[in-house]
């Protein structure tokens, strides 16, 4: 039965309630007027709130509800739409008020052929806006599906700075020098690395349930129901060793002989699938080695979690891991995940970027017997191949500049490079 012009308008009405009370915690959000979007992310990254956010800077800018058309197709009154009744969103919108809007469509991937409709009204030089669940629809699904008409916004969890903002803690202008300042924000950076900085769980001081509830959605939802996979036990054994192995590269071997000394039976083609449907549903991000050759590249990389308290779930003295996660993912957050690589030659750098001329080593700490020299001495040695490149040591607490002569390198707690940078 087609859906009725009363029940569209009130749930359009509904909804443009719904977003003019929300809450909206600022993020990044740079687009551009002439172009139209995909905010693609893990599970409860806060894609609609980007929605919201993008409509808020429109109603800043004195553009109207006559100009925005807002639809929520999680809305239980929707359930019935098809794709032949998409074009009535726009029908009733320009017969209420006779203008072009902006259209934003949420969790459009519940109704089938919907990429059919969009393509048309980007063709049609219509200004969209779209989120979607990882389990119907990925980055590389929309990529095709909308054949270059779309730019694809990585959304990751909060950055330290989002995260300070949700909690409503001020960063003072002179919060480095500030002893009551610079204890409140290392006191939750703290929460930060080890709960994560997943939006809809970012005031909830007991997280850890929540989190390992979202897992098994992402685990069991967008990778072993998504493909139709039978070895969930395999899945789940990969999974754990990804996590385990987080600062490491790991090949495909590896992962398939620690599967099968389980005692469960698994090939390397199945081994290898596994890891790209992890791959996909944003839990783990793959990271390349910068030197390698194409078939070690695309063979032996390094994985790491798009949220540190996911990570978290699997860890036994989880530190170093987490503080080397947590690094990973600012880098991809700010200069994205093609741009960040790990370095393995005659020596080993956790992070390069190239476009940025930047090397950074981490570590929990360099006052352990032998991590000086195994953390500095390979970043001197970069140094002095690189004399035009900035580098830099990430810890836990300890600052301060090295300078031999031949090479400068900044030490850093992590707390405060995530709020420098």
């Amino acid at each position: 039965m087609p859906i009725t012009s009363d029940i569209i308008r009130l749930c359009l009405t509904d909804k443009r309630e719904e977003i003019l009370a929300a809450q909206i915690v600022p993020r990044r959000l740079d687009v551009d007027d002439q172009l139209n979007y995909v905010f693609a992310g893990v599970r409860q990254t806060g894609k609609t709130y980007m929605l919201y956010q993008r409509v808020h800077q429109l109603l800043n800018q004195g553009i109207g509800w006559d100009e925005i058309l807002y639809v929520n197709f999680e809305d239980e009154r929707l359930t019935e739409v098809t794709s032949d009744d998409l074009n009535r969103f726009l029908e009733v919108h320009l017969e209420t008020y006779g203008k072009r809007p902006y259209v934003f469509l949420d969790e459009i991937q519940n109704i089938p052929h919907w990429e059919k409709f969009v393509r048309r009204l980007a063709d049609a030089k219509y200004r969209i806006y779209i989120t979607g669940s990882n389990a119907k629809m990925l980055s590389k699904d929309v990529a095709t599906t909308l054949g270059g008409r779309f730019v694809i916004r990585d959304v990751y969890p909060y950055s330290f700075e989002e995260y300070l903002r949700a909690r409503d803690v001020k960063i003072g202008q002179d919060w480095q020098f500030s002893t009551e300042h610079s204890s409140t924000i290392k006191r939750n950076y703290n929460k930060y690395i080890h709960d994560g900085a997943m939006p809809a769980f970012a005031t909830v001081n007991q997280s850890r349930e929540a989190l390992s509830s979202l897992y098994q959605k992402i685990y069991l939802g967008d990778i072993a129901a998504r493909h139709g996979l039978k070895n969930e036990r395999a899945l789940a054994l990969l999974i754990k060793k990804l996590a385990e192995s987080v600062k490491n590269p790991v090949s495909y071997q590896r992962l398939r002989n620690s599967i099968v000394s389980t005692g469960n039976k698994i090939s390397l083609p199945t081994v290898i699938d596994y890891v790209q449907y992890a791959a996909d549903s944003w839990l783990v991000l793959p990271m390349e080695n910068e030197l390698s050759s194409f078939t070690t590249r695309e063979s032996q990389k390094k994985y790491y979690f798009i949220d540190c308290g996911l990570l978290n779930l699997f860890l036994i003295n989880p530190e170093t891991s987490l503080l080397e996660n947590l690094v990973a993912i600012q880098l991809m957050r700010r200069y994205g995940r093609e741009q960040v690589r790990f370095y393995r030659n005659n020596h080993e750098i956790d992070f390069v970027v190239p476009d940025k001329k930047l090397a950074i080593q981490v570590s929990y700490s360099l006052l352990e017997p032998g991590t000086e020299e195994r953390e500095i001495r390979p970043l001197q040695n970069f140094g002095a191949t690189h004399p035009d490149w900035q580098l830099l040591i990430i810890t836990h607490e300890e600052e301060r500049l090295l300078d031999n002569g031949k090479s400068r390198i900044k030490i850093l707690p992590a707390w405060k490079w995530l709020l420098k940078s």
